[in-house]
């Protein structure tokens, strides 16, 4: 038996980024728990988001399997710190009695700004520990939105992440394979991409175009 971890994606999780009217060039990547989205009623000067998914499987607990989808919307800020993050971990089970841990974390983030300060974490790990043939996936999807001036989604965006998220979640609880896991939550990252130009594309016009970017990261099993 024999401790066994993926190495992580040589770059920088870490992005920081002044964004002038709205474009930025941080990372989208998702975690979510709530749709519809939950809209700041007042114009902040800083905005904190921080949403974390764990999942450990072993020898009690064969299959395990825990996704988040989190949308928050804060409005005008002068500063933004967001972090995502997913960690799966198999322990302790055998070839003959493997094990399988699923961590996916989608986090979207909207903000206006003439000009903001974004400080942007999306990280996803996933270890087998003594855990020969067992079946570990991490990942971390992070979708930011900017505006040049604030707006909040609609009930039919709501409605299309709300079934998006649906479909996460049984994805997440899934036997696929991996390589067809990851395809298809590939796929779901797409749809909430294209959901956000949608959306983004109503808001009210400014100096600057709204612009929506992701960081995706992925860990585990059969290699990144």
């Amino acid at each position: 038996m024999n401790t066994h971890r993926k190495p992580r994606s040589a770059s920088s999780p870490l992005t920081q980024r002044a964004v002038r009217l709205g474009l930025f060039a941080a990372g989208v990547a998702g975690v979510a728990t709530a749709v519809p989205a939950q809209a700041a009623t007042a114009a902040p000067h800083a905005a904190i988001a921080s949403d974390h998914v764990f999942s450990h499987a072993d020898r009690a607990h064969h299959t395990q399997a825990r996704d988040s989808f989190t949308v928050r919307q804060f409005g005008t800020v002068n500063a933004a710190a967001v972090r995502n993050q997913a960690n799966a971990v198999s322990a302790g089970c055998s070839a003959d009695d493997d094990c399988r841990s699923v961590a996916l974390s989608f986090q979207i983030v909207t903000f206006a700004g003439e000009r903001t300060h974004l400080n942007a974490v999306n990280l996803s790990d996933a270890a087998n520990r003594s855990c020969t043939g067992c079946q570990t996936l991490a990942g971390a999807y992070q979708f930011v939105v900017s505006t040049p001036t604030p707006f909040t989604f609609d009930r039919g965006t709501q409605r299309q992440l709300a079934d998006i998220h649906r479909r996460l979640d049984e994805l997440s609880r899934s036997s696929l394979p991996a390589a067809e896991l990851k395809s298809r939550v590939d796929g779901l990252a797409g749809e909430v991409t294209d959901v956000l130009h949608d959306a983004a594309a109503k808001a009210p016009k400014g100096d600057a175009r709204p612009d929506v970017t992701m960081h995706r990261h992925l860990d585990g099993w059969p290699g990144h």
